[in-house]
């Protein structure tokens, strides 16, 4: 009775779904094989989305835990060795080149010179290698990187060259463990240092390394002590714009006060180059996101190989059953009608391993980030165009059998054994 009501298109497509129900639990085993050739190419493009969107994630954080809209300024020769290898490196930056960008930059609120060295820092019976880095007490504030635990240095002790340093998380754990350090002293070199504080946690660095590995110190402390350089030397200058709308106009200052300070006509390569966080960040998800297509792609290709599979295995079974399209023929259905019974069995299949191929997915993103700790990021819209690509790899791949099906002849197809 419901019938009537219903168009025929409707109609047809209902019976191609029993059909293919019912051709598929014929032969169980060629199905799953088929439908496995589509659950692993949908579970890998799930995992490989995860995997980038966690990492574009974590690189977000990692460039927001630089600090307060950060602008780095290294020397010319440091820009072949990167940014992470600036600190310590090129010769034409200095304390007064920060101290005029304070004085003169109207869109600047801080500017923190640094020094880094690699040292042997011991305490007591253990030592650990860390990075030792000279600042003064601005760096707290750019870097937006508070003492947790302890005190930071005053202007007095960088005016008297105070041996005083304040610990990284991982360096403090590593050498007292679980005791207080504050109040301890350590060792670098031949120099006795009185530790003030402990610095909170920041988890790993956007170029990699663990950023809590390190010791930090008043900048004249650790000139002529654990590094020899020039007087009034800065390996970098790590800037703070007052607010993010006032970065580039900061970058424009800064850029205009070196360049007289340093007498480099306008129309000359500056000796220094300045990045923003910003663009930081923009390098960061260039890279990953160029990987993450790469490995879309690969994975892409499993699904591709999967849709082979749904198209080789619908061309052995329109050959099997040659005299069913026959007798489907003889009896009124129209080309039309076993093309819709074909090519919904193929989508059917695929659909299938796609539903499947989520799950399996899911699942794979718990179990990376659970026990290798991988930043993964299930994005819910990434789950759906990879189940709906399943499906419409059904139709791609399917098609050329249902149209080889519709295309027999009834008289040839009722002769066919």
């Amino acid at each position: 009775m419901l019938q009537k009501f219903l168009p025929r298109e409707f109609l047809d497509i209902a019976v191609g779904v029993r059909l293919a129900m019912r051709a598929i639990s014929r032969s169980i085993l060629r199905a799953s094989l088929t439908i496995l050739g589509i659950l692993i190419g949908v579970s890998a493009v799930v995992t490989v989305t995860a995997i980038g969107a966690g990492a574009r994630d974590q690189v977000t954080q990692q460039i927001s835990n630089i600090g307060s809209n950060v602008i780095m300024i290294a020397p010319q020769s440091a820009a072949a060795s990167g940014a992470k290898g600036a600190l310590g490196s090129g010769t034409r930056l200095t304390e007064e080149d920060g101290k005029a960008i304070v004085r003169e930059a109207v869109s600047v609120s801080a500017v923190a010179p640094a020094l880094r060295a690699k040292a042997q820092i011991v305490a007591g019976e253990k030592n650990w290698s860390t990075q030792i880095i000279g600042s003064n007490r601005s760096f707290f504030t750019v870097r937006s990187w508070p003492v947790v635990h302890g005190a930071e240095w005053d202007e007095h002790d960088e005016a008297t060259k105070s041996k005083v340093c304040v610990l990284g998380s991982t360096v403090a754990t590593k050498l007292f463990g679980d005791a207080d350090p504050v109040g301890r002293t350590v060792r670098i070199g031949r120099h006795v240092y009185r530790v003030l504080g402990v610095l909170e946690s920041k988890g790993e660095a956007q170029f990699g390394g663990d950023q809590d590995d390190m010791v930090l110190m008043p900048i004249s402390s650790m000139r002529g002590r654990v590094i020899r350089t020039a007087p009034g030397f800065a390996g970098v200058l790590l800037v703070s714009a007052k607010s993010a709308d006032t970065t580039q106009r900061a970058v424009g200052q800064i850029s205009s006060i070196l360049r007289q300070r340093h007498r480099i006509a306008e129309d000359r390569e500056p000796d220094f180059w300045i990045r923003t966080q910003q663009e930081f960040q923009q390098m960061q998800q260039a890279i990953y996101g160029g990987l993450t297509a790469l490995l879309v792609c690969i994975a892409a290709v499993s699904l591709v190989v999967g849709g082979i599979g749904v198209m080789n295995i619908m061309l052995v079974s329109v050959t099997e059953r040659t005299r069913e399209i026959g007798i489907r023929m003889a009896i009124g259905a129209r080309a039309g009608d076993v093309m819709i019974q074909f090519l919904v069995e193929a989508v059917f299949l695929a659909l299938i391993g796609g539903v499947l191929g989520a799950l399996v997915g899911i699942g794979a993103i718990q179990l990376l980030s659970g026990t290798l700790g991988w930043p993964m990021k299930l994005d819910p819209v990434a789950l759906g165009i990879a189940v709906a690509t399943s499906a419409l790899t059904g139709v791609a791949f399917g098609f050329f059998p249902a149209r080889r099906a519709a295309r027999l002849d009834p008289i040839f197809a009722l002769r066919h054994e």
